[in-house]
């Protein structure tokens, strides 16, 4: 094992970095929920986005928790809150295929659901040749600097991360995507369209490369600031109680695209009842206009955070079969 790859302890949550690779020394509370189930391959590699650590800690620094959500044994569901090492947990495939996916793992900006929608979506990746990387990002309740511009920073800087070590995981630098569930569907859309926006400082070398992906791949997305569509929880976490309309305007997406902004896959069920299906629509419709080549898949059941393992058995289940072979047409694979 080289200094590069290191075991991760505490159920794949453990960080263990070299400050010249870009990796961290420091532990976050282990998993709730005790020991995996076995058989499960976990990320054996995590790296800080911040070396020198994240801009604008605020005063009082977030303590990082981990809650174990499931009932059942065979099956984890972590949430982690107080994020303050934004980091990347890669899963890298015995047969690389050259790309590269973003993971944004969605929890409404109150958590990151780091399992259902993280790392569950990377196995299945990385089992296709793709290298994953599942995003942990800080929250913005937090009280960073950047306010509601932090997630969007660390989305931006992981991009820049992963294109500067692409020789690392042995893939091509123009074929990252980015793909993102639920508020994490919203950070996805919010980095594909305003991955041009100067959210932050320049800290090295890595922050000359760009942060638009090739692809982007909201699913179930939080679009919406505006009433009777968003969703109140996301909404209220990232903006506050009483945004402006101004700042509504910043962080919806579908007021945001721009000319160059990569191609879209949208994905939502109908029957969605926490983030109403109007929010991919809303979102299509503005790629529409602008010219920005969309593909849409509407399921009329599956509800809301159905991921992978809640789409078992029903039509919805096909969709990371649909993504994949639309992101061939867009050169990711």
């Amino acid at each position: 094992m080289n200094s590069d790859r290191r075991s991760v302890l505490g159920a794949g949550l453990t960080l263990s970095f070299l400050g010249a690779t870009g990796l961290s020394a420091q532990t976050p509370p282990p998993s709730a929920g005790g020991a995996l189930p076995p058989g499960l391959p976990q990320p054996v590699e995590m790296i800080d986005l911040w070396p020198q650590g994240a801009p604008g800690m605020p005063a009082r620094a977030p303590v990082e928790q981990v809650a174990e959500r499931s009932t059942d044994p065979l099956v984890t569901d972590r949430a982690v809150r107080g994020i303050a090492v934004p980091r990347l947990s890669v899963f890298r495939p015995d047969r690389p295929n050259g790309a590269a996916v973003l993971l944004i793992p969605g929890g409404g900006y109150r958590h990151v659901v780091v399992d259902k929608e993280g790392y569950e979506m990377a196995r299945w990746l990385a089992a296709r040749g793709f290298t994953a990387f599942v995003l942990f990002y800080r929250l913005p309740y937090d009280g960073w600097a950047a306010g509601p511009d932090v997630c969007l920073a660390d989305a931006q800087r992981a991009m820049r991360v992963i294109r500067s070590r692409h020789a690392d995981f042995a893939i091509d630098p123009e074929r990252v995507a980015a793909m993102g569930f639920s508020a994490g569907g919203h950070l996805c859309a919010d980095l594909a369209t305003r991955f041009a926006r100067r959210v932050y400082e320049p800290v090295d070398a890595a922050d000359r490369l760009g942060a638009k992906p090739i692809c982007a791949a909201p699913v179930y997305p939080v679009v919406a600031m505006q009433a009777p569509h968003a969703h109140p929880g996301s909404r209220e976490r990232l903006l506050g109680a009483s945004p402006s309309a101004a700042l509504e305007a910043a962080h919806s997406p579908d007021r945001n695209v721009p000319a160059d902004a990569p191609p879209f896959f949208l994905l939502h069920a109908e029957d969605d009842d926490v983030v109403p299906v109007e929010n991919s629509l809303i979102l299509r419709a503005a790629l529409k206009e602008k010219g920005i080549p969309v593909e849409t898949h509407l399921f009329r059941h599956g509800g809301h955070g159905f991921g992978l393992r809640k789409a078992i058995g029903k039509p919805v289940a096909a969709w990371p079969e649909l993504w994949r072979e639309w992101a061939r047409g867009t050169g990711l694979s």
